[in-house]
């Protein structure tokens, strides 16, 4: 019975010590503890005014200057063709021909009554001369001449459209009718493009359309090389689209080279202006609020939160239209938990934003 007792004396004893220290060891750390809050360190950057050259980036298709259906004005059998698929063919070229033996026999007997309507007119007008015949014998004779010359112009007419040419020079594409094919007005016999100068058709948000005009070189790349071209806009729509609110343009490039081809994908970055005295931060530091924007600054040591409206933006960078000036330095990174008021410590960093919208 002593030992049981003894062994109960030592662990209340040792109970009891380790309280104490735990006492003594929460009293330490409290009385080292700093008294103030704590001192956030964040990124930030002195604003400086900078060139800003303020693009936007849409979306075009790439269109052949001219571009037409070749077609048949008339039905028959083809009876030439003189073409070859995907070779260049000038202005006026001969393309094909359909069999015109019917429209030829047409014309032979057309030319003929024609000619026996003009011997009647004639000797009706002799007569007439004489008052052999009356003024409305002499109108009959003569309306039949017309009618008969009439009817051997609309035949030749009809004779010429059975040889197809060429209405511009360009290159033309796979046919698809072979000689001995009975083609109609609805039949599609080839594709004729002209490639020389290539049409670049897009849409811009009305927003912009005071900083748009005729002559404005825009830059662009297609999705199959990183290349970047240049095209100059010639014609812009007089109207704004009331169901998108964008205003159509079209802009033209040279393309003698065959690098391109029409119906590409055109990435367009429409330069709008230039900006010598552009204040930019970088979009990280901008915190979006419920009725628009805030950026923190450092003020005092302190991080103060401040409204501001923003314009243009890059890939990196936004332009700030107010409440900000040259010289304040802007918390950029780490501003997603501060506090207005809240001290900070700003390690300082150089901004190089993009110039150029992405």
């Amino acid at each position: 019975m002593k030992t049981k007792h003894i062994v109960y004396a030592l662990f209340v004893v040792g109970l009891g010590a380790l309280i104490a220290y735990r006492i003594k060891s929460n009293n330490s750390v409290q009385k080292s503890a700093p008294s103030g809050p704590a001192i956030t360190t964040v990124k930030g950057m002195v604003l400086r005014p900078k060139t800003f050259k303020d693009n936007i980036s849409l979306s075009g298709t790439l269109e052949a200057n001219e571009q037409i259906d070749l077609r048949s004005e008339i039905s028959g059998v083809v009876e030439s063709i003189n073409f070859k698929e995907g070779s260049k063919v000038s202005q006026g070229q001969v393309l094909f021909k359909v069999n015109d033996i019917e429209l030829q026999a047409q014309l032979s007997k057309a030319q003929t009554a024609k000619k026996l309507a003009s011997e009647n007119e004639r000797r009706a007008k002799l007569l007439l001369e004489k008052q052999a015949i009356s003024q409305e014998e002499y109108d009959i004779a003569s309306a039949d001449f017309q009618s008969a010359n009439a009817e051997s112009e609309l035949i030749a007419a009809q004779l010429s459209k059975t040889t197809v040419r060429a209405p511009f020079s360009g290159t033309i594409g796979l046919r698809s009718i072979s000689k001995g094919t009975y083609v109609t007005p609805s039949t599609t016999i080839a594709k004729l493009v002209n490639t020389d100068e290539l049409k670049i058709t897009f849409s811009i948000p009305e927003k912009y359309a005071s900083q748009v005009s005729v002559g404005t070189v825009l830059s662009f790349t297609t999705s199959d090389s990183r290349e970047e071209y240049n095209a100059t806009i010639y014609a812009i729509d007089p109207e704004v689209d009331i169901a998108t609110r964008t205003l159509r343009m079209r802009a033209k490039m040279d393309n003698r080279d065959r690098k391109l081809y029409p119906g590409a994908y055109a990435n367009v970055s429409l330069p709008l202006e230039t900006l010598d005295d552009a204040l930019l931060v970088p979009s990280e530091s901008l915190i979006p609020v419920q009725n628009g924007k805030k950026i923190f600054v450092l003020k005092d040591g302190k991080a103060k939160e401040i409204d501001v409206e923003t314009g243009s933006r890059t890939g990196k960078a936004v332009q700030v239209l107010s409440n900000l000036h040259p010289g304040d330095t802007v918390l950029t990174y780490g501003v997603m938990a501060l506090k207005d008021g809240a001290p900070v410590e700003v390690v300082l960093e150089e901004f190089e934003p993009l110039t150029a919208a992405q």
